[in-house]
């Protein structure tokens, strides 16, 4: 779910991996392993994210977890994080549509 937001964040934003990566003084490849979720973001990462975005680090954690046996809460938590993402996912379908 993390890949996905920080895919999200970055697409919202209308950055290509390259910019982004330049941004944040990392490599393009390392972008792409993060959003594709073949690697894991540091935290030193996800505050380059949160500085570079003003976004708080606790709402980009806030997509770090998906738990299959979660607490309630935690069920909770997911689903909304969840939504979210389905909801930027659209937005971003929709603005992929309009610039056509």
């Amino acid at each position: 779910m993390l890949s996905e937001a920080l895919r999200l964040i970055r697409v919202f934003h209308d950055l290509k991996q390259f910019e982004l990566a330049d941004r944040l003084n990392i490599s393009k490849s390392h972008i792409s392993e993060i959003e594709r979720g073949t690697k894991t973001p540091s935290l030193e990462l996800i505050e380059k994210y949160s500085a570079e975005f003003r976004i708080p680090v606790s709402a980009i954690m806030f997509f770090a977890e998906e738990i299959p046996n979660a607490k309630r809460g935690e069920k909770a938590r997911t689903k909304i994080a969840s939504s979210v993402l389905d909801l930027l996912s659209f937005i971003e379908r929709k603005a992929d549509a309009s610039a056509r």
